[in-house]
């Protein structure tokens, strides 16, 4: 069985959608355990609400709460006996294989590198959301966000793990590499993509080359490494872009009876395309590099959402990502922290 502990208290619908998205979890796989970790009596209390195999389903009681808006080391450090603090503790001790939270970002980030630790050899522990391209597939970008400063070495950690998740996780054979940068030659960019460049051509990876801004999504590049502070500026765009423009061509869809007319004849296509581009459809972000699963969910996840995570959590975990993040990190020749 794989052991999934879910941050029952983390995110802006908990704990009502995340034990939702629990027992449809349960409903959906017969190879997972789930242990819910938060106020026993809320947790309890939405449970009953829901049919699911009791005998696959825990809880773990916590009664504090880390907040989006506290410090992330100071909370880690004071709420002991917080959900997010006993969910990490846990997979830090064994009893579980993945923790799924929708909590704080900082503070799951910090907690995942105090308390579960780093596995031998990384480095920095890298956020790696996936993203739709073009194609219909999806790439995944690799930092977004736990390193805003980064060196070389770490870039080539990145492509290596982001590398080893994309052909464990998401089944691609021998995932592309691309290096962000301002321009497709290999001389163009700042003092570290220029480093780092030489690096990912030396690594057990498919670099192939360097990817600017518009071709992100083009679904020629399956890793997209990057420093953290513009990987997540690149996905804050992403995702700002595709709200506004889902905005502006539903204003424009309905702004006369001609277009309400095309607009109903092109729903389907418009469906088909919400679907391809609904976070809800992929659950979260791993955060590869330490000693245990760790996926982040979105603030706003719904049940279907963590449902999903939970999904990507037990992929995560048969395919023993970890041991191959491990086993390559280790091939990697000892670069100057």
């Amino acid at each position: 069985m794989i052991r999934i502990i879910m941050d029952a208290f983390g995110g802006d619908n908990a704990p009502a959608a995340v034990v939702e998205g629990a027992a449809l979890a349960l409903n959906r796989f017969d190879d997972i355990t789930i242990t819910l970790c938060g106020k026993e009596d809320a947790i309890r209390s939405e449970l009953q609400k829901h049919s699911f195999d009791a005998a696959r389903m825990a809880v773990l009681n916590a009664e504090e709460v880390i907040d989006c808006h506290e410090a992330p080391t100071l909370a880690i450090k004071r709420k002991k006996d917080s959900s997010l603090v006993k969910a990490l503790t846990a997979v830090a001790n064994g009893e579980a294989d993945c923790i799924v939270s929708a909590g704080s970002t900082g503070a799951l980030l910090t907690g995942a590198t105090l308390i579960v630790r780093r596995i031998k050899g990384v480095k920095r522990p890298a956020l790696a959301p996936l993203l739709p391209t073009r194609t219909g597939g999806q790439m995944m970008l690799i930092d977004c966000g736990a390193n805003a400063d980064c060196k070389p070495a770490y870039l080539q950690q990145f492509a290596v793990m982001g590398s080893a998740y994309m052909k464990g996780v998401a089944g691609v054979e021998n995932p592309r590499v691309g290096l962000l940068n301002n321009g497709a030659e290999a001389e163009k960019g700042n003092e570290l993509t220029k480093a780092t460049y030489p690096l990912l051509q030396a690594a057990p990876v498919n670099f192939v080359g360097n990817c600017e801004a518009r071709d992100i999504l083009s679904g020629d590049y399956d890793v997209l490494v990057c420093d953290g502070f513009s990987g997540n500026v690149v996905l804050k765009y992403t995702e700002g872009l595709s709200a506004t423009i889902l905005s502006m061509l539903k204003e424009e869809l309905m702004a006369d009876t001609r277009s309400k007319f095309g607009a109903l004849l092109a729903k389907p296509a418009f469906r088909r395309m919400k679907k391809m581009m609904d976070s809800t459809e992929h659950g979260g972000a791993p955060l590869l590099g330490v000693n245990g699963g760790v996926i982040k969910a979105h603030g706003s996840s719904d049940a279907k959402a963590f449902c999903s995570a939970v999904m990507q959590a037990r992929r995560f975990v048969a395919a023993d990502i970890n041991g191959a993040i491990g086993a390559a990190v280790a091939a990697l020749p000892d670069e100057e922290d």
